[in-house]
């Protein structure tokens, strides 16, 4: 039923493989900067030499001196460490959504507060220790910037090494297909409403442990598809198959989507606009999510 999709890598960086079941993994740990770096533009030996009298000379690193001797640039420098220590990235020459920063700029101001609150999450929800559950992400109005905290959040769980899903179950505005430039024929709307749908689930290029289901078609009955048994039996079998799984929902000002969809997965964690959401608004919807969610977060105040 649900048979992971992959799109197709751009092949400049040949060393960077899928990492599903069965894929071979690179032994790149053991692999000199220099090394990874001279796959990255065939350097000759000649050119190999210039670098490594430039480093001895000026008592700079290998990639310091291969950048001030204009042979490569800063970002090969990035992605070659990328590659050293097993880290998803997302080269510049690949076109990637303006929004998915952590992808894009993984090493920025934004996306260190991503894995701050990573780790929050890991400590509260994602744990060997508590009962495992999805995480559903809410917010009280449109423009909040839910959907653009649910990627970057799924970013940087893949990014370390587990198998992290994104859902789209935003049946109201669905925007993840276009985030990560994924199929939105088919998905969570077809599955819910009964059909046979082979191609549901997409994995994530140049970041191989993370997947995305999209809304499929936009149901004119989103919240009966949602009250559907069949929406917790599925949030059972994807919890059995990826180690992080994290739902994109409805803002609270179009329906009662996002509380059902709470329901369905166990925890919950509110986004408010800074400067913007209402307060009223803001703790209206953490109640009424605290009363169906077994683990309610907390609240992140985004701010932009």
């Amino acid at each position: 039923m649900m048979n992971p999709q992959r799109p197709q890598s751009p092949a400049r960086y040949p060393s960077k493989v899928n990492t599903m079941a069965g894929d071979a993994v690179p032994d790149v740990q053991d692999r000199s900067i220099g090394d990874i770096i001279r796959d990255i533009h065939d350097l000759s030996t000649e050119q190999i030499d210039s670098i490594l009298n430039y480093q001895r000379q000026k008592g700079v690193r290998f990639g310091e001196a291969a950048v001030a001797l204009g042979l490569v640039s800063g970002e090969d420098v990035v992605f070659a460490l990328s590659q050293q220590f097993h880290y998803p990235y997302t080269p510049v020459e690949h076109y990637v959504h303006p929004e998915l920063v952590t992808a894009s700029q993984p090493f920025g101001t934004q996306a260190e507060a991503f894995r701050a609150i990573r780790s929050q999450l890991i400590n509260r929800v994602f744990n060997a220790r508590e009962p495992k559950r999805a995480l559903a992400v809410i917010s009280p109005e449109s423009g909040d910037g839910k959907t653009f905290f649910t990627a970057n959040l799924g970013i940087v769980l893949a990014q370390m090494g587990g198998r992290t899903l994104v859902v789209d179950a935003n049946f109201r505005n669905p925007r993840m297909h276009e985030l990560f430039g994924v199929s939105n024929a088919s998905g969570l709307s077809g599955i819910l409403s009964g059909r046979q749908e082979d191609s549901v689930i997409y994995q994530v290029a140049d970041i191989p442990s993370l997947y995305v289901m999209p809304v499929g078609v936009t149901p004119p009955n989103p919240l009966e598809l949602l009250e559907r048994p069949a929406f917790r039996m599925l949030m059972t079998e994807l919890l059995r198959r990826f180690d992080h799984v994290v739902v994109d929902t409805a803002a609270s000002s179009l329906g009662s989507d996002a509380c059902v969809v709470v329901a369905k997965c166990g925890a919950a964690l509110t986004v408010a606009r800074k400067g913007r959401t209402r307060m009223n608004k803001l703790t209206e919807l953490t109640d009424a999510a605290s009363g169906v969610a077994s683990a309610m977060v907390g609240v992140v105040f985004n701010h932009f």
